[in-house]
C-alpha cells in the first residue's frame, strides 16, 4: 500500500496555501491562455457525450468542469487531489456551475488512486503530473483505471525551443512569475513552479514515459510556441 511521503505532504500544503488565489493568478501570469490549454485538451479526451472522467490533481476543478461542459449531462467527473483548500474552492465552482451530482472530490495521491481498474473512460491531468512525487507510478495508476480504449490526456509546462524566444520565456519563468506570484500570493509556490518545469523530462521522454506506463500509442504537440505540450495516449 502507498503512503502519502514527506513530498506529497509539502506540495499539498503549498497548493493549500496558495488556494484562494490560484485561479486569479492562473489567468494573470498566462495572459488568459490557460483556459484554451484546458479545453485543448479535455477536446482530445474523445468524442461522444456522457462517460466516467478522472480527472487527476484536479486542483479547483477547471479541467473537471470543462468536461462536464463538453461532456452532457450524462457525464460523471471525479477529481483527485492530496489538496484539501484546492477541492474546496473546485467544489464551490461546482455547485456555481450546476454540477451537483455530477462530480465528486476525493482526497488522493497520484500513485494510490482509490478505483477499480478500468473504471473510468478516461483520465487526465492538467498541469499537475510534475508535482506526482512518483511520476511513473503516477502515469501508471492513471493508465490502470482507464478502460482499454479510453483516453489518458496530459497537459504540462515545457521548455520552448529557440534562442529568442526561449530565452525570453526563461527570463519571464525564472524572474518575472516568481516575483508577480510573491506580489499576489506565496512566492515560494511560484519559486518552485519554474524550478519543477525546467527539472520536467523533454516531451519525447515524457512521451516514452507514458507509453511504458500502460498506454499502446502516445501522441504529443506543443502548444503556443511550445509553451506547454499537450500528451495523448490511448490505454
Amino acid at each position: 500500500m502507498y503512503r502519502m511521503n514527506d513530498g506529497n505532504r509539502r506540495i499539498g500544503e503549498m497548493f493549500s496555501a496558495i488556494a484562494p488565489r490560484y485561479d486569479l493568478l492562473n489567468r494573470l501570469l498566462s495572459l488568459g491562455l490557460d483556459r484554451g490549454w484546458r479545453r485543448e485538451a479535455v477536446a482530445r479526451i474523445g468524442p461522444g457525450k456522457g462517460g466516467r472522467h478522472l480527472d487527476m490533481a484536479t486542483g479547483t476543478a477547471d479541467v473537471a468542469l470543462e468536461i462536464l461542459r463538453r461532456k452532457g449531462g450524462d457525464a460523471f467527473v471525479v477529481g483527485s487531489d492530496i489538496s484539501t483548500e484546492m477541492m474546496r474552492i473546485g467544489l464551490e465552482k461546482a455547485a456555481r456551475a450546476g454540477g451537483k451530482g455530477r462530480i465528486a472530490f476525493v482526497k488522493a495521491p497520484g500513485e494510490a488512486l482509490p478505483f477499480r481498474d478500468g473504471v473510468f473512460d478516461s483520465a487526465s491531468v492538467a498541469f499537475g503530473i510534475r508535482n506526482v512525487a512518483d511520476r511513473v507510478l503516477g502515469l501508471k495508476e492513471m493508465c490502470r483505471v482507464v478502460r482499454p480504449g479510453g483516453r489518458i490526456v496530459v497537459l504540462e509546462f515545457s521548455q520552448p525551443e529557440g534562442t529568442i524566444f526561449g530565452g525570453l520565456y526563461r527570463f519571464y519563468f525564472t524572474r518575472v512569475l516568481p516575483a508577480v506570484g510573491g506580489i499576489v500570493s506565496k512566492r515560494s509556490a511560484y519559486t518552485y513552479l519554474p524550478e519543477s518545469v525546467l527539472a520536467f523530462p523533454s516531451p519525447r521522454e515524457f512521451a516514452d514515459m507514458l507509453r511504458n506506463s500502460g498506454c499502446a500509442s502516445v501522441d504529443y504537440r506543443p502548444l503556443t510556441f511550445g509553451i506547454v505540450t499537450l500528451y495523448v495516449g490511448t490505454r
